[in-house]
């Protein structure tokens, strides 16, 4: 008699083992290992023997290039960072927060899209129909020809699917309420949101229609379950936000048919998200011209220029160990640079305490950051403010000296657009523009801006304030 195989699965990474534990050794979470039948499922059970493949057609990669046919919601900074609208037969996962407005923006997209005389199926598997239906209300999307749905069975959403015509586009919210009879494991489990997800996406491969799927996330602000859903999609986009602000941002993370590293903004209203057309102008609005330690940086999202404040506050501490606080930006990158500052520079800050923010909620990805965060620090230590009509963008690296980023011609561009005539960028950049609309100052190593912001402050020389 054959034995029965048995393993064990993380229910928060995915990760398998042979016995049970109390603690993942791969993500480190707690009692979140289960037993898993590996003869359940699609293609399980003893005596199953693989069916005999078939050859299949080989082409060479030089031919016409079809684009890919996309559905435009109308929504300006949906279509975005989509990449031009939802291509049909694709897949795409939207993860974010709870209450970060998630399920808003889809019913928004599936508003628009049924005005246009698309077929738009909404399955709810979180919400009643009646939940759903005052959300439309409040949108003013009831009037609409979206069809509604509240179930949670695979098999039964691909049934009532497969009736009538073809759906355009299908929103499931969320995936981690999805579960089959295929499986014997409990719904939010690793095997039903991979067996749940691979169903969808079969169903969008097939049909043509596209397929939204919503996913939760974990504390650490990553989509819940396994890793394998993100690669199985065709695009990612997550929302972030903080609550106590009134804008949200959606950035694609993945996009087999478009750029990634793009974002949409839209501002968190009572009917609803609408979407802001210049975001530069909504991060700076509450900018104080006159107050130390504070800089702008001309970034890049994706192929948007964006313009941040960042805020930096030095202070004396009276701890043994200084405090390091950093919102909108990562905490690592801030103790480079704080060293840095210590080694090349002379700007003694291991009795300071150091608080970093990003004005408005937004976060900072890329390192084009470094030079702004340095003037900041820099400014909030001297008390000295920084001109107000002036962007700083560069990378700094370990032995101080500042390097060229990409980009230069559309961040000068944006900054001239809002009124900034002077900008402090690296030396030897390649792509700078021909007509100079105002002054640039070209800086090679992190001790020159030290030294043009502290001027006779003697912060270059190692003195405290």
């Amino acid at each position: 008699m054959v034995k029965s195989r048995t393993r064990f699965v993380c229910q928060n990474c995915g990760a398998v083992y042979t016995r049970w534990a109390g603690k993942c050794d791969a993500c480190g979470a707690w009692n979140t290992i289960v037993e898993d039948d590996p003869t359940s499922g699609i293609g399980g059970g003893p005596g199953k023997t693989p069916k005999k493949g078939r050859a299949v057609a080989l082409t060479s990669l030089s031919g016409e290039i079809e684009d890919a046919p996309r559905i435009g919601t109308g929504i300006g900074e949906l279509d975005r960072v989509t990449g031009g609208g939802f291509v049909r037969g694709s897949a795409i996962l939207v993860g974010g927060d709870p209450g970060i407005g998630k399920s808003t923006v889809l019913m928004q997209a599936a508003a628009a899209l049924a005005r246009g005389g698309c077929r738009v199926i909404y399955v709810s598997g979180e919400e009643a129909v009646a939940q759903v239906r005052l959300r439309a209300q409040r949108l003013n999307a009831a009037d609409t020809d979206v069809m509604l749905a509240a179930e949670t069975n695979v098999e039964d959403i691909l049934a009532t699917l497969a009736e009538g015509p073809r759906p355009d586009l299908v929103i499931v919210d969320s995936v981690q309420t999805l579960w089959s009879d295929l499986a014997e494991s409990a719904p939010g489990t690793v095997t039903q949101v991979r067996m749940g997800a691979q169903a969808m996406i079969r169903f969008a491969k097939q049909t043509g229609a596209t397929v939204v799927l919503v996913g939760h996330v974990t504390k650490e602000g990553q989509i819940a379950g396994p890793r394998v859903v993100e690669h199985m999609v065709d695009a990612v986009l997550y929302f972030e936000g903080d609550r106590g602000h009134h804008y949200r941002i959606l950035r694609t993370v993945k996009n087999r048919f478009g750029p990634t590293d793009e974002i949409g903004v839209f501002e968190m209203s009572d009917l609803g998200l609408r979407e802001v057309a210049n975001p530069s102008e909504l991060f700076l609005g509450e900018r104080n011209e006159k107050s130390p330690g504070a800089a702008v940086f001309a970034g890049m999202e994706g192929t948007r220029p964006v313009l941040v404040e960042v805020q930096a506050l030095v202070a004396p501490s009276t701890l043994g160990t200084p405090r390091r606080a950093v919102v909108g930006w990562d905490s690592a990158r801030l103790s480079m640079i704080l060293a840095v500052l210590e080694a090349h520079c002379g700007v003694r800050l291991a009795q300071h305490d150091v608080y970093l923010n990003i004005a408005g909620g937004y976060r900072i990805t890329e390192p084009a950051a470094d030079l702004a965060i340095a003037a900041a620090l820099v400014s909030s230590l001297a008390g000295l403010a920084l001109p107000a009509e002036c962007v700083y963008f560069g990378e700094v690296s370990l032995s101080g000296a500042v390097r060229p980023v990409a980009h230069t011609a559309q961040r000068l561009k944006e900054a001239e657009k809002l009124g900034f005539q002077q900008a402090v960028l690296p030396s030897r950049t390649a792509d700078l523009p021909g007509e100079r609309a105002g002054s640039w100052t070209e800086i090679e190593t992190l001790p020159d801006l030290v030294a043009r912001i502290a001027g006779s402050a003697g912060l270059a020389s190692g003195e405290d304030e």
